[in-house]
């Protein structure tokens, strides 16, 4: 019989738009003795994480809580719950994850109209307006934070050109919440997604959610009781039940209610790793939080800059959070990569589709945005183009992000 060693993971330097390193008290916060899902101390815990995820959101709506599921999960759960077959959607694309959300509003049953931007770029938010106008949408999804491209797309003149033409406007910012400004409620967002993986640097297996009145409004309409818990006739609903049970968040509402309509068995160690990662957001503050990863990326693109390295993509809609590096001619950007992580054990992204063998995408987000962090890039990254052929003036780059954090 074979034997198996015991688990043991390298420790890594993970700069990558996610996943990223997770700070050792969320993981701590994982080790926790498992309570029943219906235990007045867990459902306690529930309730303190929907505080927290509201103030996270900039939010004041009734319902924000996480679905069970990697980021992707989120998204479906908002998508399939809030457009009905037969839905008019738009969709403004600009990278990889608008064209996911396209698929799955064509799974949905929806009727899709697309507007696309070269990537590298994003909408101004006219485009989007006249789209809007045009095309007459009963829901808007959109991306915010595009780690494909490393873009971050405006979104306030969207949010309430959404309300005024009575659509809702679904927002994927599974790469920004926690990291860049997220204004649901001033923005007029109507449903939001995020991510754990990312700028919460807790692990992946949650997607955090938000949603107003006018969602749930529509949620209603499609309301429906699991069938083995229904006490009496079930109400016909006024539009067509949603096609999942798993991501209804009509269910998954009465769940997360007073009303604690069982649904599914929560996930009680991640549960305890979101609320201790968000507790650290709310600890640190978001305006701090968010200048922290302004100060991070400053100086890791300065130090890319006097490297000789260049960025790519539109300046002006740069991401925080990503900075996509293109990789210099006859450099094999493959090889650099694994002899960053065999060598230094850090780990950078590549990229996919259009942009697959032309950049590299390096992360600074949550716990793994820290000083040390981007300064060891730097001089592994310099070392490691020198051993690629790559003339690279030394030193130069981690000098020029020292005179960033020492300004």
């Amino acid at each position: 019989m074979k034997r198996y060693e015991d688990l043991s993971p390298s420790l890594r330097c993970i700069m990558t738009p996610g996943p990223v390193e997770v700070d050792p008290r969320v993981l701590r916060a994982m080790s926790f003795p498992v309570l029943g899902q219906f235990d007045p101390e867990f459902t306690d815990i529930m309730n303190e994480t929907m505080g927290m995820l509201r103030e996270l959101f900039a939010t004041g709506n009734q319902w924000a809580f996480p679905v069970d599921g990697t980021s992707r999960s989120g998204i479906e759960a908002v998508m399939v719950s809030l457009i009905a077959p037969g839905d008019r959607v738009l969709i403004p694309i600009f990278g990889r994850f608008g064209h996911l959300l396209h698929e799955i509003a064509e799974r949905c049953g929806a009727e899709v109209f697309t507007i696309e931007k070269a990537w590298g770029s994003v909408f101004a938010p006219e485009e989007v307006i006249a789209a809007i106008r045009s095309f007459r949408p009963d829901v808007v999804a959109m991306v915010h934070g595009e780690t494909s491209t490393g873009r971050v797309q405006p979104l306030a003149e969207i949010g309430r050109a959404c309300r005024g033409h009575g659509a809702l406007l679904i927002v994927d910012a599974v790469a920004t919440i926690g990291g860049v400004p997220v204004e649901t409620d001033a923005w007029m967002l109507d449903a939001v997604i995020g991510g754990t993986q990312k700028c919460l640097s807790v692990p992946s297996g949650m997607a955090p959610i938000t949603y107003n009145e006018r969602a749930e409004a529509k949620l209603m309409k499609r309301k429906q009781v699991e069938r083995g818990l229904r006490t009496g006739g079930a109400a016909r609903s006024e539009l067509p039940v949603v096609g999942s049970n798993y991501f209804d968040l009509g269910m998954l509402q009465d769940y997360w209610s007073e009303q604690r309509l069982n649904h599914h068995t929560e996930m009680t160690s991640m549960l305890y790793a979101l609320r201790e990662g968000l507790r650290l957001v709310l600890e640190e503050g978001l305006k701090e939080r968010h200048a922290r990863h302004v100060l991070h990326e400053r100086a890791l693109v300065a130090g890319l800059a006097a490297m000789g390295l260049k960025l790519y993509g539109d300046p002006e809609s740069k991401l925080t959070v990503v900075t996509c590096v293109l990789i210099p001619e006859g450099v094999d950007g493959e090889s650099v990569r694994a002899m960053l992580l065999e060598r230094f054990g850090i780990e950078i992204a590549s990229s996919f589709g259009p942009l697959k063998g032309l950049i590299w995408r390096i992360g600074t987000m949550g716990f793994s945005c820290r000083e040390n962090n981007v300064l060891r890039l730097l001089g592994a990254l310099e070392a490691v183009l020198l051993r690629h052929g790559y003339a690279v003036p030394c030193g130069l780059g981690v000098q020029a992000a020292l005179d960033v954090y020492e300004a």
